[in-house]
């Protein structure tokens, strides 16, 4: 089982920038995709960003554009660079390993392989 633990949330004002960093346990983490999702208070989890094995980034379309995905297989860390941020955008972040698409897309990632980590908390506020 793969430990996560998410850092690098924290507070700031609508129109600024954050960086998340997603750290895995073990020695599997470059043969999967890794995703972030986010959960706001009385909202599910949803997935709002993706990479692929092979480096092949994907985003929600409410943050294409203001977020960018990257990975670093040395140092088994995954990263969310997050520009232009709204108030819209405070949640709980959470990463997670994901089997590489069947097909191109947003869409096309299935369900996460393994359990939550803590998260990080974003919070965009005036």
């Amino acid at each position: 089982q793969v430990h996560l633990v998410e850092s690098g949330g924290g507070s700031v004002q609508p129109g600024g920038s954050l960086r998340l960093s997603c750290a895995a346990s073990g020695s599997i983490f470059r043969f999967y995709a890794m995703g972030w999702y986010r959960q706001a208070p009385g909202k599910p989890r949803s997935l709002v960003a993706a990479i692929t094995t092979g480096g092949t980034t994907d985003y929600a379309p409410s943050v294409k554009g203001r977020f960018t995905i990257s990975r670093d297989n040395a140092w088994n860390t995954v990263y969310l660079r997050m520009n232009a941020l709204k108030s819209e955008d405070t949640a709980v972040y959470y990463c997670n390993l994901l089997n590489d698409p069947a097909c191109s897309g947003y869409v096309c990632y299935s369900e996460p392989l393994e359990d939550w980590g803590q998260g990080t908390q974003v919070t965009v506020s005036s």
